[in-house]
């Protein structure tokens, strides 16, 4: 079952991941944020491991370029199993390369934003995100 209020941040840079925690909490203090910071972590805290893991968060932040396991590679997994099949998956990746927008949604990205250079940019992208993903949007039934 989705935990209301929970996003995945899968984020390599620890800049990055400031940044969109500082965000996302000057918006909501109540959201709780777990941060993976590979895509090997991500996975272990989504399916488990030796008895730990399998949280179900409401939205997954999922940056593209990640050691261990790459970004598009967790999205292929997410999508290939029941469990998260219908989780929201937000790619926030500094990337504007074609082939990286097509493959993302090629593998079932919900959304695609690259991650702007300018700080108040960025708070403003994640902020939406976030409001738009956990409050505005309405998720399937059961999920």
């Amino acid at each position: 079952m989705t935990q209301d209020n929970t996003i995945l941040l899968v984020e390599d840079s620890s800049d990055d991941e400031r940044l969109t925690l500082r965000a996302i909490r000057s918006s909501d203090a109540n959201v709780q944020i777990i941060v993976a910071r590979d895509g090997e972590e991500a996975l272990t805290l989504l399916y488990g491991r030796n008895g730990k893991g399998m949280i179900r968060p409401s939205l997954v932040l999922l940056d593209l370029k990640l050691p261990k396991v790459g970004g598009l590679d967790v999205l292929a997994r997410l999508r290939s199993e029941d469990s998260t099949r219908t989780l929201p998956v937000v790619v926030l990746s500094s990337s504007d390369e074609v082939s990286d927008i097509s493959e993302s949604y090629r593998r079932g990205a919900n959304s695609y934003v690259r991650k702007p250079v300018s700080f108040t940019e960025f708070v403003d992208a994640v902020s939406h995100l976030h409001q738009y993903w956990l409050n505005v949007n309405v998720r399937p039934i059961g999920d």
